[in-house]
C-alpha cells in the first residue's frame, strides 16, 4: 500500500507554475518528459512550462499515436506540435506508435509505449520523470504510468510526477468513433480468482459528453454485474455539468435501471477525491461481501483527465480492472478559438520520490 497517495502533494495552475520554477531551477535537477505530440491544443503546454526552467536539462520522448485513419486538418496540427516540442526539448526523442495491430486491427498500443520504455536508453543522472498526460490516450497514459511508477519505485532516488492541461469543455469537442471491440488496458487486468465463490461486480463509469456508444459497448463485453455506479462530475467548473450528464444519459441509465443512490459525484479539480473514493467504495465493498462472494471494481474512465488520473491511482493501488475502447479515429470541433474556450486547469501530481521517505516503503509495487 502506499499510504502517501491519500495526501499526496497536488498543485494546480498558479502553484503549478510556482513549483516548477522553485523545484527545477535546481541545478542538479534533471527531467525526463514522457508527453504526446498530437493535434491536441494543449500539448505544448507543459512541456513549455517545463522547458522554459529547465533548459537544457530537460530530455523528452514524445509520442505520436497513429490510428486508423487520421484527418489531414489534425495530422497538420500534431505536425505543428510535434515542431513546437522540439524546439522547446532539443533532442527529444520523437516515437510512432500504432494503435492498432495492421493485420488484426487488435488495440496494442498500451504494449507497444511498454516496449518503447523498456528499450530506452534513460539518460545519465535523471533525478526527475514527468508523465504529461495532456494529450496522451487512456490506452497509452495508463500503460507507461504504471510502467514509469515502478521504474521510479525502484530507484528511491527518482521523483515521479504527473502533469496535466484539463480543459473539459475542449475535451467535450474531442469526439472518438470507438473500435468495435472493448478491451483491458494493458497491465490493468483483474487479478486472477482465489476462491470459488461467486463474483459480485460494480461497474463504475464514468459519464462524458458524447461517449454513449463507447459504454454501450463497454457493458456489452462485461460479465454480469451487481450493480452500475456511474461517476459523475461534482462540483465542476459548469455547476450544471452533472445536470447535464445525467439528462444526456438518461436512456442509457433508464435501459439498466440505475438507482439515484448509487451514482459517485468527484471533483472535476481533484484527482485525490476520486482515489480516496473509489478507495473507500473498494474497502466498503469487500468488507460487506467477504465469504460470501467475491469483490470486485471494475472502472471505464472515458471523460475528464483529472477524473481519469484518480481513477488510474486506485486501479494501481487496488489492483482494479480498467475495462476501455479505443478510438479508431477522431474529429475535433476547433471552431471555437483559444479566445472563447475557459482556461486550462493545469495540475501536478507528485506520485513518487524521496519527499515521501517518511512514509512506509510501499507494499506490493506495481
Amino acid at each position: 500500500m502506499r499510504e502517501h497517495w491519500n495526501n499526496c502533494i497536488v498543485h494546480e495552475n498558479d502553484k503549478v507554475d510556482d513549483f516548477i520554477a522553485r523545484y527545477f531551477t535546481a541545478e542538479d535537477r534533471k527531467c525526463l518528459i514522457l508527453a504526446g505530440a498530437g493535434f491536441d491544443p494543449r500539448a505544448q503546454t507543459i512541456a513549455a512550462k517545463l522547458a522554459g526552467t529547465l533548459g537544457d536539462r530537460l530530455h523528452g520522448i514524445l509520442v505520436r499515436e497513429e490510428r486508423m485513419e487520421a484527418a489531414p486538418q489534425l495530422r497538420d496540427a500534431a505536425d505543428a506540435n510535434e515542431a513546437a516540442m522540439r524546439g522547446l526539448i532539443p533532442g527529444a526523442e520523437v516515437h510512432p506508435i500504432r494503435i492498432f495491430d495492421l493485420v488484426d486491427k487488435a488495440p496494442v498500443g498500451g504494449q507497444r509505449i511498454v516496449d518503447l520504455l523498456k528499450r530506452y536508453p534513460w539518460p545519465a543522472g535523471v533525478t526527475d520523470v514527468v508523465l504529461d498526460m495532456s494529450a496522451l490516450s487512456t490506452g497509452i497514459a495508463f500503460p507507461a504510468a504504471r510502467f514509469l511508477l515502478a521504474y521510479c519505485e525502484a530507484r528511491p532516488e527518482m521523483s515521479f510526477h504527473l502533469m496535466i492541461a484539463s480543459n473539459p469543455e475542449l475535451e467535450a469537442r474531442i469526439v472518438g468513433e470507438p473500435h468495435d471491440t472493448p478491451s483491458v488496458v494493458r497491465g490493468y487486468a483483474a487479478l486472477p480468482r482465489e476462491t470459488d465463490l461467486p463474483v459480485s461486480r460494480i461497474w463504475l463509469p464514468q459519464l462524458a459528453s458524447g461517449r454513449q456508444a463507447t459504454l454501450d459497448r463497454i457493458q456489452a463485453s462485461l460479465d454480469s454485474t451487481y450493480r452500475i455506479c456511474p461517476m459523475l462530475p461534482f462540483p465542476a467548473r459548469n455547476p450544471r455539468r452533472a445536470d447535464d450528464l445525467l439528462t444526456e444519459f438518461r436512456p442509457f441509465l433508464d435501459d439498466r435501471t440505475v438507482d439515484a443512490r448509487d451514482f459517485l459525484y468527484v471533483s472535476e479539480r481533484n484527482p485525490l477525491d476520486t482515489f480516496r473514493k473509489l478507495s473507500t467504495l473498494n474497502r466498503r465493498h469487500a468488507d460487506s461481501m467477504r465469504t460470501v462472494y467475491e469483490p470486485e471494481l471494475m472502472l471505464s474512465p472515458i471523460g475528464s483527465k483529472v477524473m481519469a488520473i484518480g481513477a488510474m491511482m486506485a486501479a494501481i493501488e487496488h489492483q482494479l480492472p480498467v475495462h476501455h475502447v479505443e478510438n479508431v479515429r477522431y474529429d475535433y470541433d476547433d471552431t471555437a478559438g483559444a479566445d472563447e474556450r475557459p482556461e486550462d486547469l493545469t495540475l501536478h501530481v507528485w506520485l513518487d520520490g524521496p519527499v515521501y521517505a517518511g512514509y512506509p516503503e510501499p507494499r506490493g509495487r506495481s
